[in-house]
């Protein structure tokens, strides 16, 4: 007799998924930055996702009326803000740190739609773990206080995505939502990359690793993501999220050789802690 996977597990692994596929994405575009700045960067990302996804997704065919638009827009400029933000984050700041400060976006998601007080013990987690990740902002190793702003940024953008992602979601079919967003997000992004990077753009040494970028770091990852928002609540998919800076601390451990502190391997503990305990305790609303 066969059994019908429930939706939830889908979910979760739908976050996951899109996590390391958007961490590893995520390496590969900061290496584009010294040929065409993350402005170029990110208008190759965006517009090689939007393509993919209008390919794949159809969504002139199923296109919202006028009355669910706006949603639509602001889920798309949502997105590019928090794309294009972040590359200028980190192209200030470590890749992990700008991951953390920009997690402060969902998180607040997660904190502002607890209904449960058992819920707020599993943010209190996240947020300590995500606070142990910070380093010291004080002395010669201090951030670069833009690049911190920036990153900061960048989570307000995430949050509004989410929300917005939550909406348009519900609306029809997710493939076709993040594809709308996708363009929407390309329309007001590609032309400004032009305008900073121009010709560089079209170089066969970046067209490559753009397309790369686009399909690990957007196509991908914001398929999987608008899966999930479907099969969950924002507050359990803002929680889930958190595992991403811990998954940026390992594979830098393990690509990279950077040695972890206890401190820091236990805020990947208490990160890991208030994503699984959000997990279990969403699966019983």
């Amino acid at each position: 007799m066969s059994r019908v996977i429930p939706p939830f597990f889908i979910a979760v692994v739908c976050v996951l998924m899109a996590m390391v596929t958007i961490q590893s994405g995520a390496s590969v575009a900061k290496q584009l930055f010294p040929l065409i700045g993350p402005e170029g960067t990110t208008a190759l990302r965006l517009g090689f996702s939007a393509a993919i996804l209008c390919l794949i997704f159809q969504p002139w065919k199923a296109f919202p009326p006028l009355g669910q638009r706006i949603p639509v827009l602001i889920y798309g400029l949502s997105l590019g803000g928090m794309n294009i933000l972040f590359y200028y984050a980190i192209e200030r700041i470590p890749l992990g740190i700008g991951v953390a400060l920009e997690f402060t976006g969902p998180l607040a998601v997660a904190l502002l739609s607890s209904r449960r007080k058992r819920d707020l013990f599993w943010v209190a987690c996240a947020i300590a773990g995500i606070i142990l990740l910070l380093p010291d902002m004080s002395g010669e190793e201090s951030l670069d206080p833009i690049g911190v702003i920036l990153a900061l940024a960048a989570g307000a953008c995430w949050a509004f995505y989410i929300l917005f992602g939550k909406k348009t979601g519900n609306q029809g079919s997710g493939g076709m939502t993040v594809a709308l967003g996708m363009s929407v997000a390309a329309i007001v992004l590609v032309p400004y990359g032009a305008i900073h990077q121009g010709m560089n753009l079209l170089s066969w040494e970046v067209i490559p690793l753009g397309f790369l970028v686009a399909v690990m770091s957007s196509a991908l990852p914001y398929t999987l993501e608008m899966v999930a928002l479907r099969n969950m609540p924002a507050q359990g998919f803002s929680i889930m999220m958190s595992l991403e800076p811990a998954i940026a601390a390992m594979a830098g451990f393990m690509i990279l050789g950077e040695l972890l502190s206890f401190w820091q391997w236990l805020a990947i503990l208490l990160v890991i802690t208030a994503s699984v305990g959000s997990s279990l305790a969403t699966d019983k609303k």
